[in-house]
């Protein structure tokens, strides 16, 4: 008998928990800031947890929960059934964790395509094209046009008629920009070297 009471007691909690949390989203709906940090208060810590399964690093986690919550943030008035938010927050959070492994993915294939085209006709130690922050700095010194491709086709995967595409201009444009982008990458890249 004492079970069945206590089994009854928990559903009756949970039922009123749901219902608290209900209230929260449908004031948070209507512009109540309180609410609002009540749900982030109620799912920041289980949020940061699941993002750590994926991403190790306290730092990003972060970073991502806090897109996690903006993203929330902004579609909160959209979310039709206020009983859903519970699912709802974890499919965005789901959502960001794929964009950021995918876009890491990303990162690494187009650092590693810049160190391929790279050693066709330069002679460096693997050890510096290898290094995020070197590509980094040496794309952020190069002309914003000659960024711009690099980014679009080693950052973004993009072919080159999509490059074309997207900037509004003619491909024979795209290919001789990409040309002079990966020479001008080169020249910061052994200038670095050789200090």
């Amino acid at each position: 008998m004492a079970n069945v009471t206590e089994r009854d007691g928990n559903e009756a909690a949970g039922g009123l928990d749901r219902l608290q949390e209900k209230l929260w989203v449908l004031q948070a709906q209507s512009g109540d800031p309180e609410a609002f940090h009540a749900l982030v208060s109620r799912y920041e810590r289980r949020l940061f947890y699941y993002i750590m399964r994926f991403d190790q690093n306290p730092e990003h986690a972060a970073d991502l929960l806090q897109e996690v919550w903006l993203t929330v943030f902004r579609g909160l008035k959209n979310l039709r059934a206020p009983e859903a938010f519970r699912v709802w927050v974890y499919q965005i959070t789901h959502d960001k964790i794929v964009t950021a492994i995918r876009r890491e993915v990303r990162q690494e294939e187009a650092h590693e395509a810049i160190i391929d085209e790279g050693r066709e006709d330069f002679d460096a130690p693997d050890s510096l094209f290898s290094r995020a922050e070197l590509l980094h700095h040496a794309l952020g010194s190069v002309s914003a046009d000659h960024r711009e491709v690099l980014t679009l086709r080693f950052l973004e995967d993009l072919s080159l008629e999509e490059i074309a595409e997207a900037l509004r201009c003619p491909l024979g444009t795209v290919k001789s920009r990409l040309h002079h982008a990966k020479q001008s990458l080169r020249k910061i890249l052994e200038a670095k070297i050789n200090d």
